[in-house]
Order: C-alpha cells, then structure tokens, then sequence
C-alpha cells in the first residue's frame, strides 16, 4: 500500500504536495519523487527549522502543555502520540503510561525505554482496532488535506479504547495571514493550515465519541475580511506569515516576503490593513488554542 497520504492529495487529476515539510506526516505511494530524495529532502528541512527546544521553552507553549497534561489521564497501558516529531510529548506521556508508541513519517529518535518508536501514517493506522488507551494528537489536524481529514479522524477513533485529547487553533481565520508562493505564485493560508476547528465542527469529525472536556489557551480577535483578504493577495500578501517552518503546499518550495511593491500595491496593503482593523473592532475575543478531551462512547464512564 506505500505509507499513505498525509501531506499530498489529489487536485484536478493531478498530485498536488502540501509542504516539504516540517510536518511530515506522510506522503502517499503516488507521489512521482524517489522515496529516498524525498526523506532526504524532509530531513534538510528538518535541521533547518527553528529550534524545538526554543519553541518548547516559549511561554505560550508551556501554557499549552500544561493544560495537555492537566486533561491527560494521570495512568494508563498504552497511549499513542500522533505526529510525534521531536517525542516531547511521548516522554512526558511515558510518565503516565506503560508503553507509548510515538509515530510519525520519519522514524522518530526517541530514547526512553517506555517509548516505541513507529514509522506510519495517520490515515492508515498499523493498529488493532482499541489498541489504545489514550490517543494524542496536537498541532496535527490544521495541516491535513481536507479531503483526507475525516479519514485520519476515523482511524483515531477506531484505535482509541477510551479517550483522545485533541489539540488545535480555535475558530482560526484562515485569511488572516496568508502568504504567496514566490516560485508558483499561488495563495497559501497561514502556518500551512489548511482547516479551522470548532466544536460543532469535531462533533461532525468524531461522531461516535462524547465531548467530555474542553479547555482553551491563549486568547485571539485576529479577523479579517473579504475585501481585506483580497486587497492583501494583490499587495502580494507582504505581512503574512513567512517566518513558519512549512513550505508552499502546493509546490513545497519555501516561502519568503515579496522583494518589493509598486505604488498600486503599497496602497493596497494599507487599505487591506485599515478594512481588517475595522471587522477586529466587532470581533470577539476567544481561545488561541482548543483542547478537547474526547470519550469513545462504548467507553466506562
């Protein structure tokens, strides 16, 4: 079957990858590029992104991990750690659990002798199905194909005996931020999120699971408009978010600011910027960050 599709999809019959990617969780066995070329390519990228421990260390982010760990259960057999990358998670949750696997594309180097490391792809999960007291999965769900998503969902909910614990951006404006590609010209949405989640939105992804715990972390008014969005495409998108570690995600190349504008185009991005001040005047505030502690609904209460 090849290690299935996370990160390419089908677009108008033709293979469209999203990012080259900080975030590999999977390609599929279409993709035209030798396997080798590929993992080699995804580990340049890999030591070229900013540093994890960095990141880790950063307020916000040890605000994040701390509400993970105050919903995760304080025991347990087994939990799987979705999109493990650098096993940040799966250590902490080594902690809980007798035996965790971290999976990711790439094999993940994780040094802990209660942690197995997996190669795999969340749309095709090499588990039986409830093999998994706990499923974790955060900063996974926004960069999933749409088309793809309620797949990687289902598969989630199949391995899951008891609970998922789910983290991602809330109520996220998607026109807020956007790049462009300068190798392919095309609009690509902020952070290589390419879904915005609320909580009508997981019932319709998980439906044979039960809502037991929501928390949010952060707080966000970021809004913008349609007219705003478009104003700031034509500018070429100056003030978007090209400090992120993923690549275009239709062509994987890496993402960088326009070298200049014209005058047509300066005008552009300060009435852009005005037209999105305005609809952030109405906007309310709420959650940076949704977690969401999911029951399978077979599960002991």
């Amino acid at each position: 079957m090849g290690i299935a599709v996370m990160f390419c999809y089908y677009a108008n019959s033709s293979l469209v990858a999203i990012s080259d990617l900080c975030y590999p969780w999977g390609i599929t066995s279409a993709d035209p590029r030798p396997l080798d070329e590929w993992l080699r390519r995804v580990r340049t990228r890999r030591r070229a992104c900013m540093d994890l421990r960095e990141y880790r260390a950063s307020p916000s982010e040890q605000q994040r991990t701390a509400d993970l760990l105050r919903m995760m259960p304080a025991t347990g057999t087994r939990a799987l750690d979705i999109g493990a990358r650098d096993g940040h998670f799966s250590v902490l949750m080594a902690g809980r659990f007798d035996d965790v696997v971290a999976l990711d594309l790439i094999l993940p180097e994780i040094s802990h002798p209660k942690v197995r490391c997996v190669q795999g792809d969340a749309a095709e999960l090499p588990f039986d199905d409830g093999a998994f007291d706990l499923v974790f999965c955060t900063e996974v769900l926004e960069h999933i194909p749409p088309a793809v998503l309620p797949k990687v969902c289902r598969e989630i909910e199949r391995v899951a005996s008891q609970r998922i614990l789910i983290g991602v951006p809330y109520k996220q404006d998607l026109r807020a931020g956007r790049t462009t590609c300068r190798s392919c010209g095309k609009k690509n949405p902020p952070w290589g999120h390419v879904n915005a989640f609320d909580e009508r939105r997981f019932a319709e992804l998980f439906p044979s699971c039960r809502l037991a715990a929501t928390s949010f972390v952060g707080a966000s008014k970021t809004r913008t408009n349609w007219l705003s969005a478009a104003l700031m495409d034509f500018a070429g998108n100056p003030y978007g978010t090209y400090s992120q570690e993923e690549g275009c995600i239709y062509c994987g190349q890496h993402l960088i600011p326009p070298p200049g504008r014209t005058f047509s185009q300066r005008l552009a991005t300060r009435c852009a910027t005005w037209s999105g001040k305005f609809s952030e005047m109405f906007a309310t505030p709420h959650g940076n960050w949704i977690h969401l502690d999911l029951r399978k609904a077979d599960a002991q209460r």
